[in-house]
């Protein structure tokens, strides 16, 4: 049975709150399982609170792989659950252009607060489901992307000891 009180102050126009959203009495809610909610906060402490952004401009570059390296966890999470190579190979994607941007000083540092690599990394682990079996193609699709993603953080480091060279 509904509370009257929160309907009637949501029909006023009130706040709505997410107690308020409907829940049908026939499907029951499922835990969620546990590293999915740690996904989900990793990805809302790199993202939503900044960190990721934040590494890469307090250490550039060294910052921008540690990013890359902890959003590694959500790919991790994805192989074990048997998704479908392509979302592996499109969350590798996401890491490396998350990584590419925050390597460029300043530009990218700014991309970076707008491309939330870790979120689209949950979201895609979150709302797809395993796909039937692999395809060639499928395998092509993720070792592309991990050769993608070696040689973006291959990059980072090269970078990294080229800037140590040139200061000591």
């Amino acid at each position: 049975m509904a509370d009257t009180g929160r309907l009637a102050a949501r029909r006023a126009g009130g706040p709505r709150t997410v107690s308020d959203a409907p829940v049908p009495d026939t499907v029951p809610a499922e835990p969620m399982p546990a590293e999915i909610a740690r996904a989900r906060t990793l990805a809302r402490v790199l993202d939503h609170y900044l960190v990721d952004p934040l590494l890469g401009l307090i250490l550039p570059g060294a910052g921008d792989l540690i990013g890359s390296l902890l959003g590694l966890y959500l790919v991790a999470i994805a192989v074990r659950r048997r998704m479908s190579p392509v979302i592996v190979a499109r969350m590798l994607l996401n890491l490396a252009l998350d990584a590419v941007f925050g390597a460029i000083p300043l530009i990218g540092d700014i991309a970076d607060f707008a491309f939330k690599a870790n979120v689209r990394n949950l979201a895609l682990l979150v709302g797809r489901r395993t796909t039937g079996r692999a395809t060639a193609r499928d395998w092509l699709a993720v070792g592309g992307a991990a050769a993608a993603f070696a040689a973006v953080i291959g990059l980072v480091i090269y970078a990294l000891v080229a800037l140590v060279r040139a200061i000591a």
